[in-house]
């Protein structure tokens, strides 16, 4: 049966519009028209009928979550995952529950993969209204969960990389419960990106039951054959926290945004966004204990901050000539900031 054709014509006098204003410089025309020209360059490049398909549904996967988390984008949120495969009445299902309530109680929102196991525990504990569902269409069925099920903020995609962008992209925190393939994939990820600077700095999180072996195990592993056998930097272990307590693992995602804000790149600086200015006697302990991830110069307060594009001109500003390669030292340094 052929596809049903859709109606472009609200598309091409838009399309007009855009074009035709050429006078229009602002930064969002401007990416408009670079999108328009590489979808142009794509009749030269004489792809076949899968390799277009696969653009256009990426695409479209993007724009449509994309468009579904744009209401929420003020409130914080975590990205959970864990087994699919796990039971109502599993000691880690109830951890998830539990850990979930707390979250959604301290102002945050979840995002999981919408079926069942730890995805339904967290969603369970937090609220349908505080969760969102990144669910993925696979050869057998995987329904979305009851909590989540008809939910607005229910999301379908057909590629995992689609799904795994958004799921960075729209959290600020990424929490592994136990899990498979599918969670160590999902989450080691959002590990590997911040660990290489491709992400920016958040609380990465290992969590499970009192006395589990799962994460003590798997930590021991890492430092047995990674660490010790210089796979690894020595400090980036401590990129993430095992927690066995659902209040602790609250309580340090919240207070990784105790004082830090956000960060980013200005030109050739780190920038850190802080809530609270620095006192004088904490940046001379900071360009003291920290001097090993500058490249050059000095910790400084960034007070001509007009090229930062964040909105919010009461965020203290600590600027850097970053060395970017010590992204766990990073972490010890906003780990200090929030204890300011």
């Amino acid at each position: 049966m052929p596809r049903p054709r859709k109606d472009l014509s609200s598309f091409r006098q838009q399309l007009v519009d855009l074009l035709g204003d050429a006078h229009d410089a602002s930064v969002e025309n401007e990416i408009f028209r670079e999108m328009l020209y590489n979808i142009g360059k794509l009749q030269n490049e004489k792809l076949d009928v899968l390799e277009l398909r696969l653009l256009s549904t990426a695409f479209a996967e993007l724009r449509y979550a994309l468009s579904v988390f744009k209401p929420y984008r003020g409130i914080p949120k975590a990205a959970v995952f864990g087994s699919a495969r796990l039971k109502g009445d599993h000691a880690d299902y109830k951890i998830a529950t539990d850990f979930g309530k707390k979250l959604a109680k301290k102002g945050w929102m979840i995002i999981t993969g919408g079926a069942a196991g730890i995805m339904e525990a967290a969603m369970i504990g937090a609220g349908a209204k505080n969760s969102f569902g990144l669910n993925i269409l696979l050869p057998f069925e995987q329904q979305a969960n009851p909590t989540i099920r008809g939910n607005a903020k229910l999301v379908f995609f057909k590629y995992f990389f689609t799904r795994k962008l958004m799921f960075l992209k729209e959290s600020e925190a990424t929490v592994l419960f136990p899990g498979g393939f599918g969670t160590f994939d999902e989450g080691f990820e959002s590990f590997t990106l911040v660990q290489t600077g491709k992400a920016r700095p958040r609380p990465l999180l290992l969590v499970d039951r009192p006395k589990s072996l799962f994460w003590k195990d798997t930590i021991s592993f890492f430092d047995r054959h990674m660490k010790k056998g210089g796979l690894i930097s020595p400090s980036d272990l401590s990129l993430m926290r095992h927690f066995q307590d659902a209040d602790k693992a609250v309580e340090e995602i919240t207070g990784f945004y105790r004082n830090y804000h956000s960060s980013r790149f200005l030109k050739d600086q780190y920038l850190i966004r802080l809530k609270k200015p620095l006192a004088q006697a904490a940046l001379v302990r900071i360009n003291t204990t920290f001097k090993d991830i500058l490249a050059s110069g000095r910790f400084e307060p960034l007070d001509d901050f007009r090229g930062d594009d964040h909105a919010d001109t009461t965020l203290y500003r600590l600027a850097f000539n970053f060395d970017r390669s010590g992204y766990a030292r990073l972490r010890q340094l906003i780990d200090y900031l929030n204890t300011l």
